[in-house]
């Protein structure tokens, strides 16, 4: 973290008298001070305190309000079925839920600023422990290095998701971002020419790998738990990565790490994760138990405010509702589902309330939860190449009935490969709504974006499938 210092003039003003005052005083050294509003490159790691505070910045990167702390979660979801926008805003996702978004709108320029903020930010941690080895224990550098590369690898997904064209599009030869992979500090390397998105992919999983091998089996409190890196927390978002791939069996790998073989499904190593017994639990009265892997915390001196927040989009100010015609209207999706108590309806209208609290805004954002990590497990085990249907549709019988304890799949639902996949996909709608999944469930099943309201509907080979690289990087890097 840096160091809150005196303003700028008044430390010029005060380092020119004292400087004046001394025989040895240099023109140049009045001229061209050194910069005293933040410490030097060569201080931030001198200090196991200082170390920490740059570890605990991985996290506030993360938790900027126009990316997990809020908007990023937004614009993934609402680019889907589920929503409609009812004040054409263009400053809270009106240009991404309508598919008129270009390189210089806002949404073009949020996530990818604030991912690439939160990478370099990865690095020059990754790079400053490298270049300090004493400063703190061997075995907490490891850990450190491997909190921030699971970071870097949180970073590097969002962005070949949103702007880069699916994995199973062409097996990844499709042109992503700029793999950016050492601290920077100026601009001399601004201009880098974009990988592949199979090159993007490689470093995440390199990066997950290597974090695994790293990261604590747990912390001391559930707070941090939930709030910081663990093993799990790898292995979790490695499920999503590997799905996103359609690497199946790879899915099935990681997932058993952490799931049991039978009912009731859990972690035995690491953190225990497993469901809670109710959803309302983990939005509304506890986001610290175990079903949450990784989550942005709010407290009343930090949080997301505004237009960022998810509880103002979708609940304060109304700025979206769910669409009739979207999951919302789903005959599956009971009456008696506890899922629906995370809806309010004003009349006929429904909104979200899965972030419910008021101005300050303190529901925390959810980043993985064990639900995904089953889902993730279920459509794996349903597509791989041997399908195992039967355990598939135990896993997803697990979250279902979670919410709606009385409900059985009919078999024609499930007693395919195909029809069981098809229903996994209606059962991450309903579970995951508005936690920024649909729009890359969409993609990476290379799916047409449906229509909604006024919005058009968006096929793969339409360029408005995914988001335009911003003019800002355009403009600062002549490589692209």
């Amino acid at each position: 973290m840096l160091l809150r210092l005196p303003p700028l003039s008044l430390l010029v003003s005060l380092g020119l008298a004292l400087c004046l005052a001394t025989t040895a005083c240099k023109e140049k050294e009045i001229l061209n001070p050194i910069p005293q509003t933040s410490l030097q490159g060569s201080l931030l790691f001198n200090t196991p305190d200082r170390v920490l505070g740059q570890v605990n910045g991985l996290y506030a990167g993360l938790k900027n309000g126009s990316y997990y702390g809020g908007r990023y979660l937004m614009l993934s979801d609402i680019r889907g079925e589920e929503f409609i926008n009812r004040l054409q805003n263009v400053f809270t996702g009106y240009d991404a839920w309508n598919h008129t978004i270009n390189s210089g709108s806002n949404d073009a320029l949020t996530t990818w600023s604030t991912a690439y903020a939160a990478i370099n930010s990865a690095n020059l941690v990754i790079d400053g422990l490298a270049a300090n080895p004493n400063v703190v224990p061997a075995a907490t550098a490891t850990q450190y290095t491997g909190e921030a590369k699971l970071v870097r690898a949180l970073s590097y997904f969002a962005l070949v998701t949103l702007y880069g064209q699916p994995y199973l599009k062409d097996a990844g030869a499709s042109l992503a971002v700029p793999l950016r992979l050492s601290g920077e500090t100026t601009t001399a390397n601004n201009d880098m020419a974009r990988s592949k998105v199979a090159a993007v992919y490689t470093q995440i999983l390199k990066d997950l790998n290597e974090a695994e091998a790293s990261l604590p089996l747990t912390y001391a409190t559930a707070l941090l738990n939930t709030t910081r890196a663990h093993r799990n927390t790898a292995i979790a978002l490695k499920t999503r990565v590997y799905l996103s791939m359609g690497r199946y069996a790879d899915v099935v790998t990681e997932a058993q790490k952490i799931v049991s073989a039978t009912a009731p499904y859990k972690a035995s190593t690491g953190v225990g994760h497993a469901l809670q017994a109710s959803i309302s639990t983990i939005f509304n009265s506890d986001y610290t138990t175990t079903e949450s892997i990784l989550s942005m915390p709010m407290t009343t001196l930090d949080n997301v405010s505004g237009q960022n927040s998810l509880g103002y989009e979708y609940n304060i100010n109304q700025e979206y509702n769910l669409s009739a015609t979207g999951i919302l209207g789903n005959a599956t999706w009971r009456a008696a589902d506890a899922r629906r108590s995370l809806l309010r309806v004003s009349g006929t209208t429904y909104y979200l309330v899965k972030y419910r609290t008021a101005n300050p805004y303190l529901d925390y954002v959810p980043v993985i939860r064990y639900a995904e990590v089953l889902l993730n497990y279920a459509e794996a085990l349903a597509r791989q190449a041997t399908p195992d249907l039967a355990t598939a549709t135990a896993v997803l019988t697990a979250v279902r009935q979670r919410s709606d304890a009385t409900y059985t799949f009919p078999a024609a639902t499930v007693g395919t490969a195909s029809a069981l996949t098809s229903t996994i996909w209606v059962e991450r709608r309903i579970e995951l709504l508005g936690e920024g999944f649909r729009s890359n469930d969409l993609l990476r099943n290379l799916l047409t974006i449906p229509a909604k309201g006024t919005a058009p509907s968006i096929t793969p080979s339409q360029p408005e499938y995914i988001f335009p690289i911003p003019n800002a990087e355009i403009s600062s890097n002549k490589l692209l």
